[in-house]
């Protein structure tokens, strides 16, 4: 053992190998008990550092490196994460929630921190220690279908200011600690970070833009100017003796109105979810000391104590006080609460910071751990029980909205109703082109089945050639069988670079109203890293996209699910297709909401009127509507999907603030059906 330990501290590349193991490792295993992922990192910076068997040195240079890029990284993200337009519909709102649950935990920790002993300037930065907040509890509003509530809109945007607020109060602090401060060097502080926060936004900005609009499509070189921005203003920042967090955070909100939710953003997450964001909570662990981490939880179990109460006090009293101003019901004011509750990115970024250059101790530093620990828990069970409790947004009214129009019949269309269908295997063609057969025959439109051949510098290049042969035999076969379910055909094929372009392209420039496509892999690191084919069509296409897994004959398929969550457009749109593939050969569909063990009776009511309203706008078909109460959606989806014979799903993507990974119904369902499945998304423009 000793051997190995040496060996991982002479050799970098065994630190770095340590380091991806654990991260592959064990946030899924600690997910499984439901724990969070980072607890589980944690724990292996303090089992594999000085405090545990050596392996790490909390001091090497390879560890060094990746605590300080994922300390830049997670703010970069925690920044790129905020919806800047819900923020500036609840603007004012969100700035008098984020002075209160910024200024009313400060002044709590200000008065622990000199209760306790400690100088003014580590008492200041213990209060704002308490004063910011990581939205870990994000992904589990959306998931209950509440992220659009203005009092979760109001949270959300506060952190804006408290995560700024609290990174300025530890450039001072900084300041202050380091003999330099004076009401001048204050000034002349607080005017260079105006004039750095004026030149990282709109500089940024400006650029970012010139430059994606000059490189088209190149996802790589957009990824590689996202990071060049981040790490630069985090370099410019400590040229102006502020902490490289605050223009890593600065760096966040610049590009994110250029980046917005495509595939780069996705990317951009990705590399640092997978690893610089890990490596970082492992090297957190790595400080943590096991005696001093115990004497915080016996000898100095006041003191945590009173962070953690006072935390927990403050932040209510803050949410309480916005509640009233601003006439929120009870619900409200506790999914505010638990909402501001998680202490992770700014907090553990910061309590890194003061640690290292002295302004707070050891045992305050593992007091912040417990502190993250405790709120990590209790912010994401609350949130789950108070955020469901929530009243469910209210559809969008109208009928003839634009998000209905390509349902349209080719009467009161534009152009003929055109369904574009990628065909590569001939073992599952046949299902995908009746399926777009007979919707395009219902719409009296046209089906459009394409072959991509991957482009060759060589245009006479033998493989190409042969792969262009094998293409026209599938798009022979395709037409064979359009012909045969009585519907017109226009075959194509593509060369092109890119295959979900492709497809993409040939969507608009056809005019289509959907794309039918198969399944495609997504697991695997090459389908994490770069996206699967599926991922893409969505991200780049104009139309509705049905991506499928056929196990019998389309016309066979009589009983159709469709489960429900809430009303919004792309779930009324998913609804639609649903009907209209049912009205194709006189199948019929179940409508299946699962709802919180707590949902009133009252409110169940009120959702199936509304959707049994919804099916009557769309085409007559055999429906039912069931409606069931359970704390495990997918368990009760893949109960029902064993007694039809399709199930529809809505395509849905999840993410956790820094990026860590949490589960989602759509995938626990794709996962465990074994009949057919077609999972309907929408364009990601």
């Amino acid at each position: 053992m000793e051997s190995i330990r040496q060996l991982a501290v002479d050799n970098p590349l065994v630190a770095f190998t340590v380091l991806l193991l654990v991260s592959l490792t064990l946030p899924p295993l600690f997910e499984r008990i439901r724990l969070p992922g980072l607890v589980g990192l944690l724990l292996a910076g303090v089992v594999l550092g000085p405090s545990g068997v050596g392996l790490l040195d909390p001091t090497g240079d390879i560890e060094k490196l990746f605590s300080d890029i994922g300390k830049v990284y997670l703010m970069f993200v925690a920044a790129l994460e905020i919806d800047l337009k819900e923020f500036s519909r609840n603007r004012d709102r969100s700035i008098i929630f984020g002075a209160l649950t910024f200024a009313i935990p400060l002044m709590g920790g200000l008065i622990l921190g000199r209760v306790s002993g400690s100088s003014w300037p580590s008492a200041v930065l213990i209060g704002s220690l308490l004063a910011s907040h990581t939205l870990l509890a994000y992904p589990i509003v959306m998931r209950l279908g509440v992220s659009r509530d203005e009092a979760v809109t109001v949270t959300v945007g506060a952190t804006i200011f408290t995560d700024i607020a609290a990174l300025l109060v530890l450039a001072i602090c900084v300041s202050v600690q380091a003999g330099d401060f004076s009401s001048l060097s204050l000034t002349l502080q607080l005017v260079g970070l105006a004039l750095y926060a004026a030149a990282v936004l709109l500089g940024l900005d400006w650029a970012g833009r010139l430059y994606f609009r000059r490189t088209g499509d190149e996802q790589g070189n957009k990824f590689l100017f996202i990071l060049l921005a981040v790490f630069l203003s985090a370099v410019g920042a400590q040229l102006i003796n502020v902490d490289k967090v605050i223009g890593a955070f600065l760096a966040g909100l610049a590009v994110n109105g250029v980046v917005g939710d495509g595939p780069v953003k996705e990317k951009v997450e990705f590399f640092g979810s997978v690893l610089f964001i890990p490596f970082f909570f492992v090297c957190m662990g790595l400080l943590l000391d096991v005696p001093v981490f115990l004497e915080a939880l016996t000898d100095r179990l006041g003191l945590t104590l009173g962070i953690v109460v006072v935390l927990l006090a403050t932040k209510f009293m803050a949410a309480a006080i916005a509640g009233a101003l601003f006439r929120y019901s009870l619900m409200r004011v506790l999914t505010m609460w638990s909402l501001s509750l998680p202490q992770v990115a700014a907090t553990l970024a910061a309590a890194l910071v003061g640690l290292q250059v002295g302004l707070i101790t050891a045992q305050v530093f593992n007091a912040v751990i417990v502190l993250m620990l405790v709120t990590s828990l209790l912010g994401s069970i609350s949130t789950s029980q108070f955020a469901s409790r929530l009243p469910l947004p209210q559809r969008i009214s109208g009928s003839s909205s634009d998000w209905e129009a390509w349902l349209q019949p080719l009467s009161s269309a534009e152009s003929p109703f055109a369904v574009v269908v990628p065909v590569s295997n001939p073992l599952t063609q046949r299902y995908l082109i009746e399926m777009a057969a007979l919707i395009a025959h219902r719409e009296n439109g046209y089906i459009v089945p394409l072959t991509i051949a991957p482009a060759r510098v060589h245009m006479d290049d033998p493989t190409l050639s042969v792969t262009l042969a094998n293409s026209q035999r599938l798009l022979q076969t395709a037409e064979e069988i359009s012909l045969h379910c009585g519907v017109k055909v226009v075959t194509q094929t593509r060369i092109d670079d890119d295959i979900a372009e492709g497809i993409s392209r040939t969507a608009r420039e056809q005019n289509a109203q959907l794309i039918v496509m198969g399944w495609s892999s997504t697991e695997g690191l090459r389908a994490r890293l770069f996206g699967t084919l599926i991922d893409s069509v969505f991200w780049s296409t104009h139309c509705p996209v049905a991506v499928t897994r056929l196990r019998k004959a389309p016309v066979d398929m009589r009983r159709i699910l469709i489960p429900v969550k809430v009303l919004t457009p792309q779930t009324i749109r998913t609804i639609r297709f649903g009907q209209l593939f049912a009205d194709t050969h006189a199948a019929s569909i179940t409508l299946l909401h699962v709802s919180d063990r707590r949902s009133q009776p009252e409110e169940l009511k009120q959702f199936k009127s509304a959707l049994r309203a919804i099916v009557k706008e769309g085409p007559a078909v055999e429906h039912a509507i069931k409606c069931v109460r359970h704390d495990d959606p997918g368990a009760v989806i893949l109960k029902a999907a064993r007694h039809v014979d399709l199930t529809i799903l809505r395509s849905m993507r999840r993410r956790t603030a820094g990026g860590l990974a949490v589960s989602d119904v759509t995938h626990q369902v794709i996962d465990g059906l074994t009949g057919s499945v077609v999972l309907f998304g929408e364009p990601h423009s």
